[in-house]
């Protein structure tokens, strides 16, 4: 999944580039999705959902009718929206609205001093063709969420400078070593530690190993195995 942001001052139309994109992007066959950072609630007042919070409950959902939402009493960071949400996994853009200072490719509605910008646009000049030239840029542009393990392996001293590489049009996405290897992603704490491609290989084989024995295809062809450990070291 690549993920654009698109990025400007109050009233400089974001949200209409933001459905220009999408559309381009769906009518190319692709999958999108948007994150939208807002400074207002987003549940309405006297509603029943919002009722619940009110009532105290930390997490509300909302289902039925063909749409299914969730509420959380917290402002989760991007990152967090990114990795926490499984159905990101099926998409093929990001599409976000705001989140300015994050470091993936952005076009801005307004002057933006930032290395990451693909390019300024001013959104009532935009017609059919240049709506297809910025498409274009994103494609070829845009990038993932990185590794952040600064292995040096793709000839940047970091996931960093490789981001900027690939946004100024210098490098691609698959020299990320680790992105072709990703078959095995540790956490500790929610944090990604770093595994060579020999440990990540051997923990795949060794894990699929032992649970070759069970009968996890009672559950449908497996696809995604996880695995969490709850232990405390201090035990």
């Amino acid at each position: 999944m690549k993920i654009v942001s698109v990025a400007g001052t109050k009233n400089t139309g974001k949200t209409t580039l933001v459905t220009l994109l999408v559309n381009e992007l769906v009518k190319r066959g692709f999958k999108v999705g948007t994150v939208k950072h807002t400074h207002v609630k987003l549940d309405v007042e006297g509603k029943d959902t919002w009722k619940h919070r009110e009532s105290g409950a930390e997490i509300v959902v909302g289902a039925g009718g063909e749409e299914t939402f969730f509420i959380i009493n917290k402002d989760m960071s991007l990152e967090k929206i990114i990795t926490g949400a499984e159905q990101l996994d099926e998409l093929d853009f990001l599409v976000l609205e705001g989140y300015k200072p994050a470091n993936y490719a952005k076009i801005s509605t307004s002057p933006l001093d930032d290395p990451f910008s693909l390019a300024q646009v001013d959104v009532r000049e935009l017609d059919e063709k240049s709506i297809g030239k910025l498409v274009d840029l994103v494609e070829e542009r845009s990038f993932g969420k990185l590794a952040n393990l600064d292995c040096g392996e793709c000839g940047y001293e970091n996931c960093q400078e490789m981001a900027l590489a690939i946004v100024q049009g210098d490098a691609k996405e698959n020299l990320c070593v680790m992105k072709q290897i990703s078959d095995v992603i540790l956490k500790v704490n929610g944090n990604r530690v770093p595994m060579n491609p020999f440990v990540n290989k051997f923990i795949e084989n060794t894990f699929l190993g032992m649970i070759s024995a069970l009968k996890i295809k009672e559950h449908g062809e497996p696809q995604k195995i996880e695995l969490l450990i709850q232990h405390d070291i201090n035990q």
